[in-house]
């Protein structure tokens, strides 16, 4: 049985070798993500090169994300680089502070704004919620506090208010830059950090399509606004991302997990993609194998019915980035056989199908998961046909054929659906079609003759948006 649920992993000075990608794409890695947050557009350039090559030399179809900095609010640096807060003294917040002049009594903020968002009484996080100071007084350019939890602070930590409400727009100059590099560089999916509603997502939208790509645009969920507007943002989106991190600090950790599942279900109601990721394998990043919590917590997200888990420091800074793969890979593998292999949900069984598209994949869900069929082929130009057909649970494997290299990049993100290479508009007859793809399926092995496929395609080749038809033929 074929994995369905895919693997993201971030590289970085880790795997800044093509033999170690190499390695990692072998073992299972579908989708790299380049992070916007560290290094220089040169260093990204670089590894996007590698990334390319090391595809190349594993014979896997690899799709690319371009994970966005956003606003992240992080404090300024300290004279000796950190500094230790107790419990009950004050510390002051001041965006007028010298970048490194912060002491166990004062530090600056890189977010200028930030004394207009916050109030007396408020809660502020840093260090991912690991220390906690209560607001007493705001003035001027200096948030004046006290520690509720104390610790240790270094330089650059990031900084969030409990509840939300910090006011910083989703897209930095820097970030319109970035979505730039990613459309000349033919990036197949560029993420949108601290989205709070629609209008985040359709201004980086925009932004790609004026700089000549329609680029698929991820929604990273990691704001309390976020959650308030979640119904939206999805629908303003094409792919939404469970960042963890940042949202269990806003929300509290308690909320998480059933928020990871209300994201996970309502995002795949709506025809989108959802990957799952922060801290999911986080032990690996000094030990070469996951701890039984990290499996579980896998699992669980993959019986969610994610179509993707994601690695970060695992791979970007770890010590054993191609384990950190293999690991995920056999956890996913081991969740999926306990899965239901096929679903009873309930989706999209009311209301209406959108387009005759539509229609056509959930038609040919419901024959595969009621019949012997050994794979659904799609003859896809842009991937939605199989997308669609991906968000019903099903242990059969989908196929996308088609012609157009960036379309096989992008569905190496969506569960259950594998590319591959096929040029439609060669066949000069439907008898001619029928030869190719069979011949082409033997190929690879990934059925046998006698077997039965079902197969979606549209009346007039090579154009998109056009499936209205599916046939059950055995392959002969």
């Amino acid at each position: 049985m074929l994995r369905r649920t895919k693997i993201v992993a971030t590289v970085g000075p880790a795997t800044d070798d093509v033999a170690i990608l190499t390695d990692m794409m072998r073992a299972g890695l579908d989708v790299v993500r380049l992070n916007a947050s560290h290094g220089t557009v040169e260093d990204r350039r670089r590894r996007l090169a590698m990334v390319r090559e090391a595809a190349h030399r594993a014979n896997r179809c690899v799709g690319v994300l371009l994970d966005l900095a956003g606003p992240k609010i992080r404090i300024e640096g300290f004279r000796d680089g950190k500094v230790m807060l107790e419990e009950g003294r004050a510390f002051t917040l001041d965006t007028a502070l010298d970048a490194r002049a912060g002491t166990a009594e004062a530090v600056g903020c890189a977010y200028k704004n930030l004394p207009k968002d916050v109030t007396p009484g408020d809660t502020l996080l840093l260090n991912d919620g690991q220390i906690v100071l209560g607001v007493d007084r705001v003035s001027g350019t200096r948030i004046e506090t006290h520690v509720r939890v104390g610790g240790e602070l270094s330089d650059r930590k990031g900084l969030n208010r409990q509840g939300g409400g910090i006011s910083a727009p989703a897209l930095s100059d820097k970030d319109k830059e970035d979505i730039r590099f990613a459309v000349e560089e033919s990036i197949d999916y560029i993420a949108v950090s601290f989205a709070r509603d629609a209008d985040d997502i359709e201004q980086a939208r925009t932004l790609a399509r004026r700089a000549g790509r329609d680029t698929r645009i991820v929604a990273k969920v990691e704001r309390q606004e976020a959650i308030n507007n979640l119904p939206a943002l999805i629908e303003a989106s094409d792919v939404v991302m469970v960042a963890r991190g940042d949202l269990g600090v806003e929300m509290g950790y308690a909320e998480l997990t059933g928020l990871q599942k209300t994201i996970i279900h309502q995002t795949r109601m709506k025809n989108r993609v959802v990957i799952t990721a922060t801290q999911m394998m986080e032990s690996m990043i000094q030990n070469p194998i996951p701890t039984r919590a990290e499996v579980s917590d896998v699992a669980n997200a993959v019986m969610d019915g994610t179509d993707a888990v994601m690695l970060s420091a695992e791979t970007a800074t770890g010590r054993y980035p191609v384990k950190a793969v293999e690991a995920m890979a056999q956890v996913i593998e081991g969740a999926e056989k306990y899965q239901l292999a096929h679903s009873r949900e309930r989706h999209r069984t009311d209301g209406q199908f959108r387009d005759t598209e539509e229609a056509i994949a959930m038609a040919v869900m419901y024959a595969a998961n009621h019949m012997k069929v050994r794979a659904i082929v799609a003859l896809t130009e842009s991937g939605s046909t199989p997308l669609w057909m991906s968000r019903i649970r099903s242990d059969i494997p989908i196929y996308a054929f088609t012609r157009h290299e960036s379309t096989r990049r992008r569905v190496t993100l969506f569960r259950g659906v594998y590319p591959v290479i096929f040029d439609v508009t060669h066949a000069k007859s439907t008898g001619q079609l029928y030869d190719t793809l069979f011949t082409r399926l033997l190929e690879l092995k990934l059925v046998e003759r006698k077997d039965l496929v079902i197969l979606t395609k549209g009346e007039l080749s090579g154009v998109q948006g056009g499936t209205n038809s599916l046939q059950i033929l055995e392959v002969a």
